[in-house]
């Protein structure tokens, strides 16, 4: 493989990795303010050990999503600097927003909520783990709206003087349609996973007859989180799908290996292709379902592979532009099915809660809460993937191809070995990171040591 091919391995592998760990993170934040403020406001000391253990949850998620972050950033100067020469104008300033806003709010709050149990006021320590959990989502709209550039170029010039793309509209780049509609999705997929965390670790933690009291609440309000939020995923998503058929055609048609245009297109839900990506041999859908995703009306027509094509020689040049059609198709349907999955476990094990008044059941129901953490995060990696990948042969949509983007000064030995040095890095880090989960969950909430002065202070107060 040349340069640029390990060069987007490279970047694919850290990507994905760090992924694992931004939705888990940012849900969790939320979660863990509201168990703080249940038990600031009823005094029940089950919310201080519940808020305190699936805080060292959220910790360890942030320290090392934090770590495996700023690798991204190094990869744009390293392996894509003719990239970062032609839009980091434009690509680097949410990016440098949400480095000296986003990123300083939530790690300089979440510094005072770990430090400041015994020294701050009760409300103000409260305070902090809400704007800490509020920098991570304003951090997260930051880097969504760089992305979303990226889908959608938009206010900006090509100064042709220079040979780059120039600001002219920030506003324009923050808050088009495609940074606010990635950004509702995103987020909801990201309390799916968190809320999943949250079911799982209590659902198991219940079936073993371990800490149930404390337990039970934070397992009724994972699995409804879960449910409430697969709901609001599908919603979004479907005007996801419609902002993304407007600006991405191309990226729409090759999820549903849709070869040529149609109107009252179908859903597929399972299609197989030729070997040269030109038709389909054999196909079982969903009749217009398709077309009502993508523009709202079953009599819609949606544009097919083969006629993007070309058109887009004619507008761009010869050239193929067309995805690897088979990953889109299959990432789109993984990131669907395992969120669907993980939604039909928290409702069946909401259902046996509702009916039995707790959490009962076999082996089976055990292996399911320890699957049930596991299936959103996979599936949003997979929506990743696809939004990534789709988005071939261009690196900005339109503007700039992936196979220009990459440094002409390095060269695949250099390639090579940092993709090795970070992949080895990143699997010591997973081993750490997998480690302290399992060891926290297995030592449990911590029931034996003694609450501080200034806790028992703030329960008699609101006893009182």
């Amino acid at each position: 493989m040349g340069s640029l091919e390990i060069a987007r391995w490279q970047f694919a592998i850290t990507t994905i990795y760090h992924f694992i760990f931004v939705p888990i993170t940012i849900g969790s934040g939320f979660l863990v303010a509201g168990l703080q403020t249940a038990w600031y406001r009823t005094s029940q000391e089950k919310y201080l050990r519940a808020t305190k253990f699936f805080g060292k949850l959220f910790l360890i998620n942030f320290a090392i999503g934090v770590v495996t972050g700023i690798v991204q950033e190094f990869q744009f100067g390293m392996n894509w600097s003719t990239y970062s020469r032609f839009v980091g104008d434009i690509f680097g300033a949410p990016l440098a927003m949400e480095g000296l806003l986003a990123f300083f709010l939530e790690s300089t709050f979440l510094g005072l909520w770990i430090f400041g149990w015994d020294y701050l006021p009760k409300k103000i320590h409260l305070a902090t783990i809400w704007l800490a959990a509020t920098g991570t989502l304003i951090s997260a709209y930051f880097i969504l709206a760089a992305n979303s550039w990226m889908q959608h170029p938009v206010g900006y010039k090509i100064n042709p003087m220079k040979g780059r793309a120039e600001l002219t509209n920030i506003f324009s780049v923050l808050f088009q349609k495609t940074a606010l509609s990635t950004f509702f999705h995103t987020i909801t997929s990201t309390f799916l996973c968190s809320g999943a965390l949250f079911a799982g670790v209590a659902g198991y933690l219940v079936l073993k007859g371990k800490y149930v009291e404390i337990m039970k609440p934070v397992l009724k309000v994972g699995l409804i989180t879960v449910i409430i939020s697969f709901l609001l995923v599908g919603v979004t998503g479907d005007y996801t799908a419609r902002v993304m058929t407007s600006q991405q055609p191309m990226k729409m048609a090759a999820a549903e290996a849709l070869y040529n245009s149609k109107t009252n297109a179908p859903f597929s839900l399972f299609t197989i292709g030729s070997l040269d990506g030109s038709h389909s041999v054999f196909q079982i859908g969903i009749p217009s379902f398709l077309s009502i995703m993508s523009h709202g009306s079953p009599n819609s027509q949606v544009e097919g592979i083969n006629d993007l094509q070309a058109q887009y020689i004619n507008k761009y040049g010869p050239g193929s532009y067309k995805p690897v059609i088979w990953l889109a198709y299959w990432s789109f349907r993984l990131m669907i099915g395992f969120g669907a999955l993980a939604a039909l476990i928290a409702f069946l094990a909401l259902w046996k809660i509702r009916r039995n008044k707790t959490l009962t059941g076999g082996k089976w129901l055990q292996g399911a809460m320890i699957l049930l953490p596991i299936l959103p995060v996979v599936g949003i990696s997979f929506g990743w993937i696809f939004t990534e990948s789709a988005r071939q042969p261009w690196i900005v949509f339109g503007l700039q191809k992936t196979a220009t983007a990459v440094s002409p000064q390095v060269n695949s030995g250099e390639v090579w070995t940092t993709m090795i040095v970070f992949t080895l890095l990143y699997g010591i880090l997973a081993i750490i990171e997998f480690g302290l989960m399992i060891r926290t969950i297995k030592v449990g909430p911590d029931v034996t040591s003694p609450i501080s002065k200034s806790e028992h202070d703030q329960t008699l107060v609101i006893a009182y």
